[in-house]
């Protein structure tokens, strides 16, 4: 297997970073050599379980994200990170001077700006993929020398934008608009009852205290309901402490908890509602399937873009959006009975999802990549074949 990569894909830290990344580090793959294209992550977080069987090589580098407070433990915890960052940026260089990389795919986040500040200092060309409606402090460093951005919001600040709607990896696409017989066959594979109304929360991949307590608080108060069930996944954080806190005794309400799911499309698939945060690649998944969601955005996110990415489906009537420190059992079960109480709500916003929906983005990204990567003579023959056009465009030689 050649050292020499056509594209470095660096991205990670987070659910919310890794997924998109595969996704793109996957199509770009697709139809290449082994080892041609390569995934950068953080040896934080979830990259090292979710990349173990990622399908490309991987390489982990330090890294921590900042901190936006300015207590004296937060403080001393960035000066910290700006020293890992340092240190990752001086192995970024060694990891590109040495895969020769035909371009660095920088899909944002703390994990993948050493790898696009080694590739602009070694002259390597840089595709930014933003996914959010607001681009944070990472991307908008990057954004400044980047050739392109692929964005999924039109009108994101971004020099060089171009529009492609989020990458959404292939499951969910195959997954979206399903049919009644798919809607069964996801039920049965997660194990839920079939004839029920089911409501699906989420997190994100380490979960979120104020969804869990709110899910957990909402079976307290359903717990006599024969007709809905509850699949909730609480995330790696707050695992031990939700199967501690959760309802015991008989029930008339089917409810389990799982600490990471995945089998994502089945989890849409099988939902009438999802109650999630509005995280970019949650949002595009949600569009694509078409489901209908009660939307809690992250209070504090850089730049409020998780507002911002909720706003897109509250907009066209695909979603309600509850403000975090509105967000409990009580809340959610008045959201949830006045969806119920009108017939077809529910199916009516899943449709409004849909009508948003980008299932062709991971190609449109992967277009703007081949399209600014740098091509060398003798290598990976097959790619610059199956690219001439989007060269000759670039005016590649």
């Amino acid at each position: 297997m050649s050292r020499t990569r056509f594209a470095l894909v660096a991205g990670g830290g987070t659910g919310g970073h890794l997924v998109p990344a595969l996704a793109v580090a996957r199509a770009l793959a697709a139809g290449r050599p082994p080892g041609s294209v390569e995934l950068v992550g953080s040896r934080r977080g979830l990259d090292r379980d979710l990349l173990a069987e990622a399908g490309v090589p991987v390489t982990l580098l330090p890294g921590r994200g900042i901190v936006r407070r300015a207590d004296p433990a937060s403080l001393l915890a960035n000066a910290a990170a700006l020293c890992a960052l340092s240190w990752a940026v001086v192995l970024a260089l060694g990891v590109v001077a040495r895969r020769r990389p035909g371009v660095v795919v920088a899909m944002g986040g703390y994990a993948s700006v050493p790898v696009a500040l080694a590739a602009a200092v070694l002259a390597v060309p840089v595709v930014l993929v933003n996914v959010d409606a607001r681009p944070g402090a990472a991307n908008r460093l990057v954004g400044r020398f980047a050739k392109a951005a692929a964005v999924a919001f039109p009108d994101t600040p971004l020099p060089r934008a171009v529009v492609t709607g989020a990458p959404v990896r292939a499951e969910i696409v195959a997954a979206a608009r399903p049919s009644e017989a798919d809607r069964l066959a996801a039920r049965r594979q997660l194990g839920l009852p079939e004839e029920r109304r089911v409501v699906a929360a989420v997190g994100g991949s380490l979960g979120a205290r104020r969804i869990n307590t709110a899910v957990l608080e909402l079976a307290r108060l359903w717990s006599g309901r024969p007709d809905a069930a509850l699949y909730h996944v609480v995330g790696s954080r707050d695992y031990e402490w939700a199967a501690a806190t959760a309802p015991e005794g008989p029930a008339a309400l089917w409810y389990r908890q799982v600490e990471y799911e995945r089998h994502m499309a089945s989890f849409y698939q099988a939902a009438d509602v999802v109650v999630c945060r509005a995280g970019a690649n949650t949002v595009a998944e949600l569009a694509v399937v078409g489901v209908a969601s009660l939307l809690v955005p992250l209070p504090g996110a850089p730049g409020d873009h998780q507002r911002a990415n909720a706003a897109a489906l509250a907009g066209a009537g695909a979603a309600v959006v509850i403000d975090d420190d509105q967000c409990d059992g009580a809340r959610l079960a008045a959201e949830l009975d006045a969806l119920w109480s009108r017939p077809g709500a529910t199916g009516s916003m899943a449709k409004a999802a849909a009508a948003l929906g980008r299932p062709e983005a991971l190609a449109a990204v992967t277009e703007v990549v081949e399209a600014h990567a740098r091509h060398r003579r003798g290598t990976d023959r097959a790619a610059q074949h199956a690219t001439a056009g989007a060269d000759a465009r670039d005016g590649a030689p």
